[in-house]
């Protein structure tokens, strides 16, 4: 195959191969511990290829499953599932060969398939306690400036990774820290995605989510109601 004289050789190179620098490869994730999308499941990687993913899906169904990853494919035990991990900086895209069986390993509204992402030291599980932790010691001390320096960066940078009850109650948090600073424009905006929700009754929440979601959000749309209220004044 011959390139005209204005395709640079990288680039034919390229596409020769069939892949630019950027895309993502089938092959075993660096060890690790990896987010779902949302924040609703992980993906844990060892270094020997050995991985585990638990993933949570509408109305409290999950999945599990777990085993060894070689040049990028695992093949589940007792299965014809084969599940493959493709790498593209820190995310790992998770796919299956469509097999029947790998639903074996989730409840009715729930997949493991999709987009896995490492966390920055700021987003772990880990980090986001204790910022929350501190955020707390620091609120209750009505030390409010330093309470909402702590907690709003972790809403901001870690929103994609967390999960959406953690980040109902943290945007309530920084929004009464907010209120408290006499911020009430900042205080909505903060609430802003929550406002939908506050505006239905308890009913209204029941009617619109599974009943296992609707049981753990109710409290966070209860408190945004309440924070909404003080902020509008």
């Amino acid at each position: 195959m011959k390139f005209k004289n204005t395709l640079p050789l990288a680039l034919a190179l390229a596409l020769l191969l069939g892949a630019g620098p950027a895309s993502a490869q089938v092959s075993t994730p660096p060890a690790g511990d990896y987010i779902y999308e949302g924040g609703s499941g992980a993906l844990r990687v060892k270094a020997d290829g050995r991985f585990d993913i638990t993933t949570i899906g509408a109305n409290a169904h999950t999945c599990a499953l777990d085993g060894t990853i070689v040049r990028g494919k695992a093949k589940l035990a007792d299965s014809g599932c084969v599940v493959s991990f493709a790498v593209n900086a820190d995310k790992v895209a998770v796919s299956t060969n469509g097999d029947e069986q790998c639903r074996d390993n989730c409840g009715m509204r729930a997949t493991f398939e999709g987009t896995y992402t490492r966390p920055t030291p700021a987003c772990t599980d880990k980090a986001v306690a204790s910022s929350r932790k501190s955020f707390k010691r620091q609120y209750d001390a009505k030390d409010y400036s330093t309470a909402l320096a702590t907690l709003s960066p972790v809403l901001s940078e870690c929103e994609k990774t967390l999960d959406w009850i953690t980040k109902g109650w943290i945007r309530n948090d920084i929004a009464l820290t907010q209120f408290k600073l006499n911020d009430r424009a900042a205080c909505l905006k903060t609430l802003q995605p929550l406002a939908e929700d506050a505006a239905r009754t308890d009913d209204g929440i029941k009617e619109n989510y599974p009943p296992a979601d609707a049981e753990i959000f109710l409290p966070v749309v209860r408190a945004a109601r309440t924070n909404l209220k003080l902020c509008r004044g």
